[in-house]
């Protein structure tokens, strides 16, 4: 199971999610602030473990760095309610974006995030990559400032390939990848709602995939990837999804980067389009460092470090591997 079931656990998930609902179906800005209180509320004692004492440092982070967060967002509103003016119109609208950004762990705001995604399990990790960023981001795009995101976009990319280098923790190397994939999603906004909802699901799908592997054979740094004597075809299925993150044809992380990049280009936004074609090009060196490591590695036949999983399990991951490989067959009919 990936985690235990009981009353108060199923009581915050379904707090956490309603609270996304009420965020992004206010009416006024004081409702989309209540929403996101209560899904900081209710996401903290999700990650709260008395067992663990990262979890508990974890928990403690991330309380102190959203509520700064929403102290600021707050401020924003409060002052842009009582100085209606045109002349402040930009200063607003950066201050509220910035604590949107800072929400989501986005540039310059972005420190801790990786710290708290080395203190939680990987279903934890997969809610903070993807549900915790569904408030935010559409919450940027009732009151974006394009000049003020498209910097931010850019420099996602490059700190976001910057931090995965030389990374051992696979949750920090997830983190940062997550932080890169932020700029494509901030650009998917801004071209158009329904290029974004159908980046953010393929990008939800492959880090599921992701973070399921890793919670079934219990991994947590890259080293283990080496040592540990892996099914072979569960090193395949792990090659294929990073690659997958990664945006390399063709596999089906690389059709919703083609389409940001094709309406970039076509609107000509030839330097941002370059920053994300490099960005991805960097992000699939450094995980084809690993895989190529970790295959190197599978002739070592270490007996007391062999692992069962259950057949159950393997042919879920295949499937879902499969999916990722036939991605660009699937996606090329959505464009005959």
């Amino acid at each position: 199971m990936l985690f235990m079931i009981n009353s108060n656990k199923m009581f915050f998930f379904f707090t956490l999610f309603f609270s996304t609902l009420i965020s992004i179906s206010s009416n006024s800005w004081l409702g989309c602030w209540i929403g996101l209180e209560i899904n900081l509320l209710s996401f903290i004692p999700l990650i709260t473990s008395p067992n663990n004492l990262l979890n508990s440092e974890a928990s403690l982070k991330y309380f102190l760095t959203q509520s700064i967060a929403s102290i600021n967002f707050l401020f924003s509103i409060l002052l842009k309610l009582l100085f209606m003016n045109f002349f402040f119109h930009n200063l607003f609208s950066i201050m509220i974006n910035s604590a949107l950004l800072m929400k989501m762990g986005s540039i310059p705001f972005h420190f801790w995030f990786p710290n708290i995604m080395e203190g939680l399990s990987w279903l934890n990790c997969f809610i903070l990559m993807t549900w915790q960023k569904i408030s935010p981001l559409i919450l940027l795009s009732y009151y974006m400032n394009i000049n003020f995101i498209s910097i931010i976009m850019i420099f996602n990319c490059i700190f976001g390939v910057i931090g995965s280098f030389n990374q051992n923790s696979l949750r920090k190397l997830m983190a940062f990848s997550s932080i890169n994939n932020l700029g494509w999603m901030m650009s998917s906004l801004m071209i158009s709602e329904s290029i974004w909802k159908l980046f953010f699901l393929l990008y939800s799908f492959l880090v599921m995939i992701m973070c399921l592997m890793f919670h079934l054979i219990n991994i947590f740094f890259i080293n283990q990837l080496f040592n540990i004597n892996l099914n072979f075809f569960l090193k395949i299925s792990i090659m294929i999804n990073f690659l997958s993150l990664g945006g390399l044809p063709p596999f089906l992380g690389f059709f919703s980067k083609w389409m940001i990049i094709n309406f970039l280009i076509m609107n000509n936004m030839f330097l941002i389009s370059f920053f994300f074609i490099m960005s991805s090009l960097i992000m699939i060196f450094i995980y084809i460092q690993i895989i190529y490591s970790s295959l190197l590695f599978y002739s070592f036949k270490f007996k007391w470090f062999k692992i069962f999983i259950k057949y159950n399990y393997i042919m879920i991951i295949n499937f879902f591997s499969l999916i990722s490989l036939m991605g660009m067959i699937f996606s090329t009919f959505f464009f005959i």
